[in-house]
């Protein structure tokens, strides 16, 4: 197959006839014979919704998952993203080529001792579920992983920190009343809301 196994669709007029070619039978075949049948979908029964649980305080909620993108080279690399969802504050983003269930309870355990985390799961295949972590990644990949070329890993963890620093440093949030995470926490520390950490 000449254009690497796709199949290619080439229209072709013949005088007053219209044909279509599918490029790897040589086929064709007048448009007026091509029928589509529509499919119309079932609607489903909504299922019970759960009623995801709402951040009340400071290290309350913690999210995390992973983002991947690449190094010069095409070498994957994987960032571990953790973020709490009532401060909006990025604790870690942790990078490496391969991040393993012994490296993350590694992190977890290093950070979580702190702040008295326990682990709870979504369900398999529910990223709805996970929903501020999920719309943090698009902000990490559309203001920083898309922005950037990373030269190798350390240049990538680099740039990576840089942006996570900016985020709670700098960056105001809208959802916080326009006050980065940093002012925020340290405006409920001073309301006594919020532990610091």
């Amino acid at each position: 197959m000449p254009d690497g196994g796709k199949l290619g669709l080439t229209v072709l007029q013949d005088e007053e006839k219209v044909f279509v070619r599918i490029s790897d039978t040589g086929i064709g075949i007048p448009e007026g014979n091509l029928s589509l049948r529509r499919k119309h979908r079932r609607k489903r029964v909504a299922g019970l919704r759960l009623e995801l649980p709402k951040p009340e305080r400071g290290n309350h909620i913690w999210s995390m998952n992973f983002v991947s993108d690449a190094v010069l080279g095409n070498r994957k690399i994987r960032a571990l993203t953790i973020v709490d969802e009532y401060t909006r504050k990025c604790h870690r983003i942790e990078v490496d080529i391969s991040i393993n269930g012994v490296r993350i309870c590694h992190v977890l355990d290093e950070i979580g001792e702190q702040n008295g985390i326990r682990l709870h799961f979504i369900r398999p295949g529910k990223p709805v579920e996970n929903v501020y972590i999920e719309s943090f990644n698009g902000r990490l990949r559309d203001e920083c992983l898309n922005e950037h070329w990373f030269m190798s890993l350390p240049h990538a963890r680099q740039v990576i920190e840089e942006w996570r620093i900016d985020y709670n440093e700098v960056r105001p949030h809208s959802s916080l009343g326009y006050l980065t995470p940093e002012e925020f926490i340290q405006k409920e520390v001073n309301r006594g809301a919020v532990s610091a950490a």
